[in-house]
């Protein structure tokens, strides 16, 4: 069997914003439903590390030797944001990682690389957007915050091929629909009618190209995903693409907004989740011209979601229905930079020296413990000297990122300063021994309770002078928005 996809994560925040609470603040209507939201110490790379994480823990055979990282909103410009994830997901070092920057479309190149790379090794494309927009605008209210990621390689021990991609076509055409100066934080749209004339025949030219390529015609096509931040253009090419109605999909939008460059990927994880064995699968992206990617599901595609469901990943239906939805305005408003707040009154933070966070990547990135050898004694953070027996320089490196613990002990502290007060500190028991003091996330303290299950995430700590400080946080999985208890997929 050739390459193809060999497993999938999805990532959506645990806050969503109600529209009607935009509409209270600022007057007028502003639609129904809810849109996924990035909280306070998320930005691109850490929503693509935690897509990336689930996408990689049904799999048994060896790591990605390629990781792709898209994003219209990177953290940096300048430095590789993919290095952050390849550092947090304790990639091997011969495993290279690239960004592909700056435009929606650059997520539909990220899967069509991925899936060429794939030939002989394993390649990671990850897919994150937070997207945001002038208060009271359609950007604000329609977008959404969320990251995909997506495997492609052969088969190889347990691991099985759920679908190939067989088929891709692409058009291109320069004109002014969408665009954004670098340091701007809102996006321009031109008047939606002409968006709409351009882009319906660059979309019918590109899916005709890639089914004639498949071998197929639109009557083949089981599944449809058309996605797009122009909504009359998606919404037109839909219906002028000639598949039967019961193919496109169910949109996501309604309660977690369009995730610009991961909603083609999220619409593509939603069918893998539902499609039978010999479907095919058309995916275009409707940006700066149009992509269309021809996937055929495998007769493995059923043992492909049943190891996923086994390492306990929650499906996206289920994904879409977790959430917390009653962020206030105001505080989505202060994340976003957009209401300026009272600062606390303390010195500003000091951004982290190079040498030092180098020195201690597996550490900061990676959350590595070790184990002494003599005695078995878990350290954290990680020691060269057991703190239990002294013994020197024998110690076992242990990633403990994906270990699960709960709450030994906790404060609630109401008076240091946070962009989401108030900041609650647990003392962490890890399963399998380990103990760790870390600040807390997506957590409702008035819920937080000795012995809470956690598991760990990572965060942006702060950012100082240009230089984000990353770590790692626990957060409840009782409350959070993915897995199958509501806390990681």
């Amino acid at each position: 069997m050739s390459a193809g996809i060999l497993s999938w994560g999805v990532y959506l925040p645990y806050w969503r914003l109600q529209r009607g609470a935009i509409g209270a603040v600022l007057g007028g209507p502003s639609g129904r439903g809810t849109r996924s939201v990035a909280s306070y110490d998320e930005d691109t790379t850490t929503l693509g590390v935690e897509a990336a994480r689930r996408a990689l823990a049904a799999l048994e055979g060896p790591p990605p030797e390629d990781l792709l990282f898209s994003t219209p909103a990177p953290a940096y410009l300048d430095k590789t944001n993919a290095a952050a994830v390849h550092a947090a997901l304790d990639l091997p070092p011969w495993a290279a990682s690239y960004d592909l920057l700056g435009s929606v479309r650059s997520g539909a190149a990220t899967l069509r690389a991925a899936g060429a790379m794939a030939g002989g090794h394993r390649a990671l494309a990850v897919v994150s957007d937070l997207r945001t927009g002038l208060a009271g605008g359609p950007e604000e209210r329609d977008s959404g915050d969320g990251a995909v990621a997506v495997v492609f390689g052969e088969a190889s021990g347990g691991d099985r091929v759920g679908a190939e991609l067989v088929a891709h076509a692409a058009t291109s055409s320069e004109f002014l629909d969408r665009w954004r100066t670098p340091g701007e934080t809102d996006s321009k749209v031109w008047e939606e009618r002409f968006g709409q004339e351009v882009y319906v025949p660059l979309v019918e030219a590109a899916t005709a190209e890639a089914l004639k390529r498949a071998g197929v015609v639109p009557a083949d096509v089981d599944h449809l995903v058309v996605a797009g931040l122009h909504a009359r253009a998606v919404q037109a090419a839909r219906k002028a693409l000639g598949v039967r109605q019961e193919a496109a999909v169910t949109d996501r939008i309604p309660v977690v907004g369009n995730l610009g460059a991961a909603q083609a990927p999220l619409g593509l994880a939603d069918v893998l989740e539902r499609a039978e064995p010999g479907a095919v699968i058309a995916v275009v992206v409707v940006a700066d011209g149009a992509d269309a990617l021809v996937f055929r599901a495998t007769d493995d595609l059923p043992a492909v979601r049943a190891a996923r469901a086994a390492a306990g990943l929650a499906t996206v239906e289920e994904l879409v229905a977790g959430g917390r939805d009653d962020l206030p305005y105001a505080r989505f408003l202060t994340w976003r930079g957009e209401l300026r707040r009272e600062p606390a009154r303390r010195p500003d933070p000091e951004r982290p020296g190079s040498p030092a966070t180098w020195r201690s990547t597996g550490w900061k990135s990676a959350f590595e413990a070790t184990d002494c050898r003599a005695c078995g004694f878990r350290h954290l953070p990680p020691s060269r000297v057991c703190l239990r027996c002294r013994t020197v320089d024998e110690m076992d490196r242990v990633r403990m990122a994906d270990v699960g613990g709960q709450v030994a002990t906790f404060t609630v502290d109401r008076l240091a300063f946070s962009l989401s007060p108030p900041v609650v500190g647990a003392v962490v028991d890890f399963d399998g021994g380990g103990r760790y003091r870390c600040e807390m996330t997506d957590v409702d303290p008035d819920a937080l309770a000795t012995g809470t299950r956690v598991e760990m995430t990572f965060r942006r700590l702060y950012t100082a002078e240009g230089v984000h400080n990353y770590f790692w946080k626990a957060r409840p999985v009782a409350v959070g928005p993915s897995g199958s208890d509501q806390g990681g997929e």
